[in-house]
C-alpha cells in the first residue's frame, strides 16, 4: 500500500516536473461550458444551426427534409429557414429508435460541426423534425468532447472555429 502511494506520488511529480521541462507539449484539454441550446456551424457548408443539447440522447439527430436513401448514401435538404442546402453523406451505421408509440430506423452519417471554438466530426442520425423547434440535437456523444452543461443557461459561446483545427471523433 505505502508502496503503491509513493509510486503515485512520484508519477505525479515527475508529471509536474516535465509540464515545465516541456512547455506547452502536457496539457489536458480544457473543458468548454455551453449552455442548453447553442448555434453550431455545420461544416463546410457553413450552415448555423440553433442546436439543443439533450444529455438524455445518445447520439445527435439532424433535421433532414425529403430524405432519400440509395444504397449507402442519404440524400436529403436541410430545412429552408436554414437555406435548403442539399447534401448527400455515405450512411455510416443504422441507429433504431424506439419511443413509447413507435420504432424507427434511421440513417446514421458523420458529419463535422462548429461547436464553440472546436471543431467535431460526429454521427448523427437523419430524421425529419420539421414538429420540432430545433433542427438539431446534440447528444451525449458531442459531450464527450470536452463539453460541460449549464442547463440554466442558453448560447454561451459562439461558433468560431478556426480553419486548421484538427477533428476529433465521436462515436
Amino acid at each position: 500500500m505505502i508502496l503503491r502511494n509513493r509510486m503515485g506520488l512520484f508519477a505525479a511529480s515527475l508529471l509536474m516536473v516535465l509540464s515545465f521541462v516541456i512547455p506547452g507539449k502536457i496539457h489536458a484539454k480544457e473543458d468548454v461550458t455551453i449552455g442548453r441550446i447553442e448555434n453550431v456551424i455545420l461544416l463546410p457548408w457553413g450552415v448555423k444551426l440553433p442546436a439543443r443539447i439533450d444529455t438524455g440522447a445518445t447520439v445527435s439527430s439532424l433535421d433532414a427534409r425529403e430524405l432519400h436513401v440509395d444504397g449507402d448514401v442519404a440524400e436529403f435538404k436541410l430545412p429552408a429557414k436554414y437555406g435548403s442546402s442539399k447534401l448527400r453523406l455515405p450512411i455510416v451505421d443504422w441507429h433504431d429508435i424506439r419511443s413509447p408509440s413507435s420504432k424507427q430506423r434511421r440513417p446514421v452519417v458523420e458529419v463535422d460541426l462548429c461547436v464553440g471554438s472546436r471543431k467535431i466530426r460526429t454521427r448523427v442520425n437523419l430524421t425529419d423534425r420539421s414538429m420540432v423547434k430545433y433542427p438539431l440535437i446534440l447528444g451525449r456523444s458531442i459531450l464527450r468532447e470536452g463539453f460541460v452543461v449549464d442547463v440554466k443557461r442558453s448560447k454561451i459561446v459562439r461558433p468560431t472555429c478556426p480553419d486548421d483545427t484538427h477533428l476529433p471523433t465521436s462515436r
